[in-house]
């Protein structure tokens, strides 16, 4: 994985309450109470397999898995490339990293991620950003 990644994925994950970081299975994984809300790897010669079916490449490409709810979750999950729907959790959604990644995006994700994996007393120390208009 490439620590410039992994490094500007941790800034935003250990920014929000009670965040762990370790290694996962492949990757790096960030959690709240045990509940995993990011984890970025590397897919890289269709290697591993269940990542590079559901983001339907073989690589090298770095992907960014976090948890959604709601509406937004249906369309980030329907929304196609550089989004895609993993088949085994239903409130999922992967993020292809791509050279021109919005990062403030990836931080508006990772963040209402952590909301959904935090228990209530915690989420609710995060203040939305105000809505457009």
């Amino acid at each position: 994985m490439p620590t410039d990644v992994t490094a500007a994925v941790r800034s935003i994950c250990l920014a929000l309450p009670e965040v762990r970081e370790e290694r996962a299975w492949v990757g790096t994984r960030w959690q709240v109470r045990s509940r995993t809300f990011a984890h970025v790897l590397r897919v890289e010669d269709g290697w591993p397999p269940a990542y590079a079916r559901a983001a339907a490449g073989d690589g090298p490409m770095d992907v960014l898995m976090f948890r959604s709810s709601g509406p937004e979750l249906d369309a980030l999950r329907g929304g196609g490339p550089p989004f895609f729907a993993p088949p085994w959790r239903p409130d999922e959604v992967g993020l292809v990293l791509a050279d021109l990644v919005d990062w403030d995006e990836v931080a508006e994700l990772v963040t209402d991620s952590y909301r959904c994996r935090a228990p209530a007393r915690l989420a609710t120390l995060l203040t939305r950003p105000p809505a457009p208009g």
